[in-house]
């Protein structure tokens, strides 16, 4: 049983149970009256069609969101139709003719079928008490002149739609034998050629081949078939496209039309699309009206490495692939802060319109533009992830380079930390004003806490190997007295700015307590169990704190921290 799909439109209907009929009648015109103003390739809020039907704007909170035209007429025909059932008003009280179904069939020729047909296609139907006593749906004549003046087309072929004669029904199909064997003319435009030399109907002359088919499967009239291909046929024309084979072949092998491989391909794209997963760190930013501008106006440039050097980042890397794996290090730029913000920005919020903007997709009619723009955002998405883990790599061979003296294979443990790293890009808010390496390094050692300490002998190879990832760091690894340094002048500070309970809670979450070789850094749960505190006030402490210090430390002493 088909339903109300807009709920808002579900509740109105709901609402006017309790109006007076009076108040029910006029607006069930009013809403027949909208039904003829509706264009489906349209959108209408919700507003819009109540004050139509009602005369009032709805009060509270409404739903804001738009309606498409192809929605709304469908609710607005159940709403008309149910309205009307709970009037069942006598047929012959009304002003003007009210036809039943058999008698519109009869007036025009064609079986009632085809009148159901029209309903679906806009033919308004009421609920009337007929002169048997029988409650049933009625055709109002102002309704079906409206409708003959909209679809006169339809309205015309239908009309035409008899039954054929034995000597018709072989002309039909020695007729339509003759053009697909001379002509490369569709199913669709051969049928239509007959129905104009015969005068018949197209569902006539569609019907009485499909019949003959159906009766004779070793003498088929077309080359190609008829019908929908099969899900299984259809899945592997979607994965030879995949691979690369081109339309005209795909035609060839499978016996099909340009347009139909195009739109099998098309809806296969689209249903993968429909069941990917795709999740994203949602920011308030993304529902700015002018977000897409301000995000995605100017263009990003992404370095990518030359062809044939590049070697995929997150695969197993062997010992004889480690200078490879250097070789993507010292091709891979450092990013600024501000350039790693306008990625995560940028890689958040392309995933944020698929997820939000997927749902215009129409398996039925797939927009092949929309399916493009879609997939394109998907693909800078994916262009985003790879740019931001390959500037990352050198924090993974990093950590893994202090954890081989643990027994660890080198190999197995850049491996992991790979796989950490990708995790960390999913998961990463960069609102939250931390550096993206302070939650990489976190899922690294916890990554690394996993591996068992299996002990592994330190093959000459494999030292060597090890020296030369550590001299190719130490051009970007800081003097650690530097550092040491800047530590100490760090924690003075917030000593001088915050108090004491912020200072514990600064101190032991970023590990300014011990050295900076080995820091002794404290979760926010392990803070708030020795303050006596929950762990989401200890955050709203560090938060507090944290702004403070930015007003009185240097932006680079505050990545320092934070970092």
């Amino acid at each position: 049983m088909r339903s109300i799909k807009n709920p808002s439109l579900a509740q109105l209907l709901m609402q006017l149970r309790f109006t007076p009929q009076d108040k029910q009648r006029s607006e069930l015109e009013a809403a027949e009256k909208l039904y003829a103003l509706i264009d489906e390739t349209k959108q209408y809020p919700f507003d819009f069609v109540s004050f139509h039907i009602t005369g009032f704007h709805p009060q509270g909170d409404i739903d804001h969101q738009l309606i498409e035209g192809r929605e709304l007429r469908h609710d607005l025909e159940l709403f008309i139709a149910r309205l009307s059932g709970k009037l069942v008003t006598p047929a012959c009280e009304q002003s003007e003719k009210v036809y039943s179904a058999e008698e519109l069939a009869e007036r025009f020729n064609v079986s009632t079928k085809t009148i159901a047909r029209w309903r679906r296609r806009g033919l308004l139907a009421r609920k009337f008490v007929f002169d048997d006593g029988g409650h049933r749906f009625g055709f109002l004549e102002s309704t079906v002149e409206r409708f003959v003046h909209n679809h006169p087309r339809l309205v015309a072929q239908a009309g035409r739609f008899r039954r054929l004669t034995a000597k018709e029904r072989q002309q039909v199909v020695r007729q339509a034998r003759s053009l697909a064997a001379k002509t490369s003319l569709s199913r669709h435009q051969i049928i239509e050629d007959i129905c104009g030399k015969l005068g018949i109907a197209h569902e006539t002359a569609r019907y009485t081949l499909a019949e003959y088919e159906k009766q004779h499967p070793d003498r088929p009239v077309f080359r190609r078939p008829s019908g929908r291909m099969r899900p299984t046929e259809a899945a592997e024309l979607y994965r030879l496209h995949k691979q690369g084979i081109g339309v005209r072949q795909l035609m060839a092998r499978f016996d099909r039309s340009r347009a139909t491989i195009y739109r099998i391909v098309n809806q296969r794209r689209a249903m993968t699309l429909l069941a990917r997963k795709i999740e994203f760190v949602p920011s308030d930013e993304f529902l700015r009206e002018d977000v897409r501008k301000h995000i995605l106006g100017s263009p990003l440039k992404i370095d990518k490495p030359e062809p044939g050097k590049r070697v995929e980042p997150f695969e197993m890397v062997g010992e004889s692939l480690l200078p490879e794996y250097l070789q993507v290090l010292t091709t891979t730029a450092v990013l600024s802060r501000d350039e790693e913000i306008e990625l995560f920005r940028r890689y958040n919020f392309l995933k944020y319109l698929v997820a939000t903007e997927r749902h215009r997709i129409r398996l039925a009619n797939v927009s092949a533009t929309l399916l493009a723009q879609l997939e394109d955002y998907l693909e800078q998405a994916e262009n985003i992830r790879r740019t931001l883990i390959e500037a990352n790599l050198r924090l993974v061979v990093s950590i893994a380079s202090k954890h081989t003296g643990d027994g660890a294979n080198f190999s197995e443990l850049v491996s992991k930390g790979n796989f950490a790293l990708i995790q960390a890009v999913e998961e990463y808010d960069h609102t939250k004003g931390f550096r993206f390496s302070r939650r990489a390094s976190l899922n690294i050692a916890k990554e690394y806490a996993k591996v068992s300490g299996r002990s592994t002998e330190l093959t000459r190879r494999r030292a060597e190997s090890l020296a030369t990832i550590r001299r190719g760091l130490q051009e970007t690894a800081a003097d650690v007295l530097a550092i040491e340094r800047t530590r100490q002048s760090l924690a003075e500070v917030i000593r001088e700015e915050l108090d004491e309970r912020e200072q514990y809670v600064i101190l032991h979450h970023f590990g300014l307590v011990g050295t900076s070789v080995r820091k002794e850094t404290k979760t926010l749960k392990q803070i708030g169990d020795e303050l006596c505190l929950t762990k989401e006030r200890i955050r709203q402490i560090e938060l507090t704190a944290l702004q403070k210090l930015r007003q009185c430390l240097s932006k680079e002493q505050f990545e320092l921290l934070t970092g």
